[in-house]
């Protein structure tokens, strides 16, 4: 399969006042495909070839309201700021906007959003570093591994998903994930680590093959629980991680459940087991660290299940700190794809507090319901998992939706887990505007060597050019087209 890139090549950068003057037609019109833009909207980068390794942290379906719930979680009780909001505490930190928009659409599904920094073009929802006409674009840890540099993915979710395959691969549908583990090995990236053991194992995988067998004769460690990783030789470069059929656990229940906190690693862990590995290599790496689960959660209207897994990605974003103070000449990206659900907290502090005492997530509570549960069965399952004594009514109003019986006036609200979303927000004053991606601008912030560049208002795009021309990486060459902008 051919593959090129139709990212942009020509002018990167825009002074701010070019920026201002542009502003009301490259912000206002939206990202759609026939809106009036700037050409870009990075600031002219001075600091190209200066960053030896990028960090590329990916807090998947972040709304900024979920930021501001793990922000102030952390600080009523864990007596410490998010990693996050410290940054933009800090001097020296570039900080703005950025419209994540597809090809096709003003709300883009994470395929299309990974993809527009993996190959810097939009393309279309569902499709991965595929442009419109069908033709593979270069993902952009290949031109790391081509280049000489240390190729990394970990994730929550299982490693084909959307995101992480954004930078490793190129199928026309995200859910070739057979295909796309095949590609993460033809393509030889270094370091592997989240869920998703169904697209590896011969008994799952729908062609029989075997890819744990691959990689591990192609000379990678293969691991498949906590203690493995953590035990790993230390003359172990190249690893296959992957710790659970599916998704990795959400982090408030792997946190709460003695088996999956002892068999599977935190975000956190995985992405400092990751940087040991990588930096070994001289010619510096690439990778990216998603907090998937963020997203899930928001789509269930979760508030446990979001912010425990937002607090879980802020201290992988603390390892990818740390790594850059000892290692100066790292560029570190913080940022997430879309919105989802938009949560905000739109009452009581003291309502907000009681989710500190959450040891499960809603999905948990779902999981031990059906149809013919009883008013005190959902009770008592709700009561388990956050000490709350929800009322008959409230019980009877989720029992209905259990049972298929209920509709919301906004029909999309109608299902389980919105409903009992909506019970919750009664005692935990959290509440959601819906159950899918928004079309939300994003936080974008990053620190190091090429972090000037980012200036009040990006363009998704804009980031592959960023990341590659801060590590001094040649891409021009796989183009066959000149940039054009939507």
């Amino acid at each position: 399969m051919a593959v090129r890139n139709n990212g942009s090549s020509g002018n990167r950068g825009m002074a701010r006042r070019d920026f201002l003057k542009a502003s009301a037609a490259a912000v206002f019109l939206g990202g759609g495909t026939h809106a009036a833009r700037a050409e870009t909207t990075l600031l002219p980068n001075q600091s190209q070839g200066k960053a030896r390794n990028v960090i590329f942290l990916v807090s998947d379906g972040m709304s900024v309201g979920t930021l501001s719930l793990a922000d102030h979680m952390l600080r009523r009780h864990h007596d410490r700021v998010s990693n996050w909001a410290q940054l933009y505490e800090q001097e020296g930190v570039g900080r703005g906007l950025m419209d994540m928009a597809s090809a096709n659409a003003l709300v883009t599904d994470s395929a299309a959003a990974a993809s527009s920094w993996g190959c810097g073009q939009r393309v279309n929802n569902g499709a991965l570093n595929m442009d419109q006409d069908g033709e593979a674009l270069t993902p952009i840890l290949q031109y790391c591994k081509d280049a000489g540099k240390g190729t990394g993915l970990v994730t929550t979710t299982r490693l084909t998903h959307a995101t992480p395959a954004g930078f490793g691969s190129s199928v026309s549908a995200r859910n070739m994930e057979d295909e796309i583990a095949e590609q993460y090995y033809e393509r030889e990236l270094d370091v592997l680590l989240g869920g998703g053991t169904r697209q590896f194992d011969p008994d799952h995988r729908g062609d029989g093959e075997d890819l744990f067998g691959a990689f591990r004769d192609a000379g990678y460690a293969v691991v498949k629980t906590r203690d493995e990783l953590l035990d790993l030789d230390a003359s172990d470069d190249r690893i296959l991680g992957a710790f659970y059929g599916s998704h990795l656990p959400y982090e408030l229940d792997r946190l709460n459940t003695p088996d999956l906190r002892r068999d599977v690693p935190s975000l956190a862990e995985m992405t400092e087991i990751a940087l040991d590995r990588l930096k070994r290599n001289g010619d510096g790496f690439l990778l990216q660290v998603e907090g998937g689960r963020v997203d899930h959660a928001a789509h269930g209207n979760d508030a446990g299940g979001l912010i425990n897994d937002q607090i879980a990605f802020d201290d992988a974003i603390g390892v990818a700190l740390e790594f850059q103070r000892e290692n100066p000449d790292t560029l570190v990206i913080v940022t997430t794809d879309h919105g989802n659900a938009n949560p905000g907290l739109d009452g009581s502090n003291g309502n907000f507090d009681r989710i500190a005492e959450f040891t499960h997530t809603n999905d948990w509570i779902l999981s031990g319901l059906d149809s013919d549960s009883s008013v005190s069965a959902i009770k008592e399952r709700i009561e388990e998992a956050t000490k709350l004594d929800i009322r008959d009514e409230e019980a009877e109003v989720l029992q209905s939706a259990l049972r298929g019986d209920y509709t919301a006036a906004r029909r999309a609200m109608s299902g389980a887990r919105p409903v009992l979303g909506q019970i919750l927000a009664n005692h935990t004053s959290v509440s959601w505007i819906g159950t899918s991606h928004s079309s939300d601008y994003v936080e974008l912030c990053a620190t190091g060597p090429g972090s000037e560049a980012i200036g009040p208002f990006t363009r998704n795009t804009d980031l592959f050019n960023l990341m590659l021309d801060s590590l001094g990486v040649d891409y021009a060459h796989g183009r066959k087209t000149a940039p054009t902008y939507a």
